[in-house]
């Protein structure tokens, strides 16, 4: 059986970017959203497809909650622990330092109050 097409082993073409001429095997076709555009460009004019176009294409599934969650027990939760479980509120009234609030809390206010001197010459 005869083949359709001829050999393109010494045809030219010319790049559809650029316009210059090249081996028609040495043309490469760009492709859009990973569908071909029937151009055929040369090495320096070809660019590959761009990621960016592939969002959204293919579902993404990364859940961040997990199913029936238990709280950690295996630390001993007192007044005075200090660990990771010991929150620090700081909204006003800053430190609100009384020894029967909810939570301890260590933080502490500290200022300064200096004086501007202004010279003229």
């Amino acid at each position: 059986m005869a083949q359709k097409f001829a050999s393109a082993k010494h045809a030219i073409a010319d790049c559809d970017r650029c316009g210059f001429q090249y081996k028609l095997n040495r043309l490469k076709e760009i492709y859009i959203r990973a569908r071909k555009t029937n151009i055929l460009v040369c090495s320096t004019c070809w660019e590959s497809d761009q990621p960016q176009n592939f969002v959204g294409l293919y579902p993404v599934n990364d859940p961040q909650a997990i199913r029936n969650p238990r709280p950690d027990n295996s630390y001993a939760q007192t007044a005075n622990s200090v660990g990771s479980r010991v929150f620090q509120w700081g909204w006003g009234p800053v430190g609100f330092n009384d020894s029967g609030g909810v939570t301890p809390n260590d933080l502490k206010a500290t200022g300064e109050v200096g004086s501007v001197t202004v010279t003229t010459s």
